[in-house]
């Protein structure tokens, strides 16, 4: 579209016709339509038809080259927009990949911060942050593998190939996020617990894995077998959001929580719950697992007995 109010009126048709012409001869468009004008005659409007397909690199390549051509336009007097369905997806697109980034800088930055302050402990949320990277870069490189690169089409009745959905990191991360932390707390709170009363953190590991192995399990399997069943869905978006959650939920579950977390908690020994003592005073202290609490009070024989001689006391007062 091209606003023409600015330019001078017997100047309007050689912008529009130039401006038709360069969009022409670029060699990704097959057609431009004729210049059609508004009522006031100040507003034209042109379609553009490429030769590549909506989602391919090839047409946001021309949209920006379309773009291009606005300086040329606000030089003469006028304004140059493209828009349209093909072009609004494009940029919402660069918006959401643009954002991507902070948005996980963000929640990570938070994990770090809530499971320093739960654990006391400055790698355990670290070994959290870099499990939940991996699951996360190894769904989106599978989403990859198949939807856009072709790979399993026949098994998981893909019809053609094509980019991953501009928003499925932004829903991947998210939803993704809040599961693996819910994995890892569940994990890790039962070792911590048994590294506060036992002091020994081999025996913490086989005790938090032993205690939190079924919830975990259980929980990822339902969750793989309800994004799972998305994936018969027709529609290939939904199919490939069903495909990156399943498999990152099992991924996370099953590689990252159930046997990487382990394992670097082995190697890591007491370490893992170590923290700098200037960190340590500046975190609030918040005892999740209750290892400070006051000891039960005692039970039995014993107990009857000093209550009863406590009994004796007051009676003697009065």
């Amino acid at each position: 579209m091209v606003d023409t109010e600015g330019v001078p009126a017997e100047e309007r048709q050689d912008t529009v016709t130039a401006l038709r012409g360069t969009l022409a001869a670029d060699s990704n468009v097959a057609a431009v339509s004729p210049p059609v004008a508004g009522p006031s005659g100040g507003v034209v409007v042109m379609s553009v038809v490429p030769k590549s397909s909506p989602d391919a690199e090839a047409t946001t390549d021309l949209v920006h080259r379309m773009r291009d051509q606005a300086p040329e336009i606000a030089a003469a007097g006028g304004a140059l927009y493209v828009t349209g369905q093909t072009a609004m997806a494009i940029d919402v697109a660069d918006k959401l990949g643009d954002a991507l980034p902070l948005f996980i800088g963000v929640i990570v930055v938070l994990a770090l911060i809530l499971l320093a302050i739960a654990f006391r402990s400055v790698l355990v949320p670290l070994k959290a942050a870099l499990g939940f990277l991996l699951s996360v870069g190894a769904s989106l490189g599978a989403s990859v593998w198949v939807f856009q690169q072709g790979h399993l089409n026949g098994l998981l009745d893909v019809a053609a190939v094509g980019p991953v959905t501009s928003f499925l990191p932004i829903l991947l991360t998210g939803v993704l996020f809040g599961l693996a932390m819910d994995y890892e707390v569940f994990l890790v709170s039962r070792m911590r617990e048994h590294y506060e009363h036992s002091g020994d953190p081999a025996e913490a590991i086989a005790q938090g894995v032993s205690r939190s192995a079924r919830v975990v399990v259980a929980a990822a399997l339902i969750m793989v077998a309800v994004f799972g069943g998305f994936v018969f869905n027709a529609d290939p978006i939904i199919k490939a959001i069903g495909f990156a959650l399943a498999f990152g939920v099992f991924i996370d579950a099953f590689v990252v929580r159930m046997t990487l977390v382990p394992a670097a908690m082995a190697l890591l020994g007491r370490r893992a719950w170590s923290m700098p003592r200037w960190l340590d005073r500046l975190l609030p202290d918040v005892d999740i697992e209750g290892a400070r609490l006051p000891a039960a009070a005692p039970a039995g024989p014993a107990a009857a007995v000093e209550e009863s001689a406590r009994g004796k006391e007051v009676s003697g007062a009065v």
